[in-house]
């Protein structure tokens, strides 16, 4: 089954970007009627985050991002498998982009948008140091060679893996590596703290203002949308005053600055996650 996934996607790498959005509509559909287990979530995390809007545009938020999510699904069939000149081409850069140039340490804060794997293989192709990434291994072997693959396609990606701890990640940094950093997801109680998320207490993993801290890096968020061309990446302004002293106040800021960049393309934000799992002491599941 893998390997017909596999040459499937090969296959797809050379159709226009049309032709493969326009299947990646129909998979997205799918899911939508399909997978029930993860609309509920889609829609739980829409309905807390977004109390405001009302139930007939929450529908429609959940079943448009099931269409993107489908589109770039399929769209990782150019991004691996293409030639470089096409992939290039279809990857466009916007914002302060000169700041990637510069030789002191850089984390890139690299929110869970449908399109962070295009914005990942962006800045691997940009770079002229490696991007180190924190990598979780597939369970399947065969998949997992696919999307080593696909993610270290270009020579300056570098995947560290969560298990083996942040030593290594920071040895890098100092030697002058840009990491690529998604720490907006719930990874549990022990690396968590709970700091409010779009109005809701939520488990966040500190690590961006612990890392930089340790090193004396420059935040700057790289946000990808995912547009009919392809993907616009949108590089940010650093930080200013980031990271603090306060690591709680750090962590609190990192997801205020996200919820209002949500609120630009709500249905673009990787709600599919069990974004609020792991719950404060006494507060009932959410799911």
């Amino acid at each position: 089954m893998i390997s017909l996934l596999i040459a499937c996607m090969r296959w797809m790498a050379s159709w226009p970007l049309s032709w493969i959005r326009a299947l990646g509509w129909v998979l997205g559909w799918v899911l939508w009627c399909f997978a029930r287990s993860r609309r509920h979530i889609v829609l739980t995390n829409l309905r807390l985050c977004m109390p405001d809007v009302d139930d007939a545009e929450r529908q429609s938020l959940a079943r448009q991002h099931f269409l993107w999510v489908g589109q770039s699904l399929l769209d990782r069939a150019w991004l691996w498998h293409a030639p470089e000149a096409v992939v290039r081409s279809r990857l466009r850069w916007r914002g302060a982009t000169h700041i990637l140039g510069e030789t002191q340490p850089l984390v890139l804060f690299a929110p869970h948008f449908v399109g962070l794997d295009a914005g990942g293989a962006a800045v691997a192709l940009q770079a002229k140091q490696p991007v180190a990434f924190i990598y979780v291994t597939q369970s399947d072997p065969q998949l997992e060679a696919w999307v080593r693959q696909g993610r270290e396609r270009w020579g300056h990606a570098k995947p560290y893996f969560r298990h083996e701890g942040i030593r290594k990640i920071i040895v890098g940094l100092k030697r002058g590596e840009r990491l690529h950093l998604s720490p907006d997801m719930d990874l549990g109680r022990e690396e968590s703290i709970f700091v409010p998320f779009m109005g809701v207490q939520a488990a966040t993993v500190p690590s961006l203002s612990r890392m930089a801290k340790m090193v004396g890096a420059k935040v700057v968020p790289v946000v990808t949308r995912l547009t009919p061309q392809g993907y616009d990446i949108e590089v940010g302004e650093p930080w200013s005053n980031f990271p603090s002293s306060d690591i709680e106040a750090d962590t609190r800021f990192m997801n205020e600055w996200l919820g209002q960049c949500i609120l630009t393309m709500p249905a673009q934000y990787y709600w599919v996650h069990k974004r609020f799992k792991t719950r404060p002491e006494g507060d009932p599941s959410v799911y």
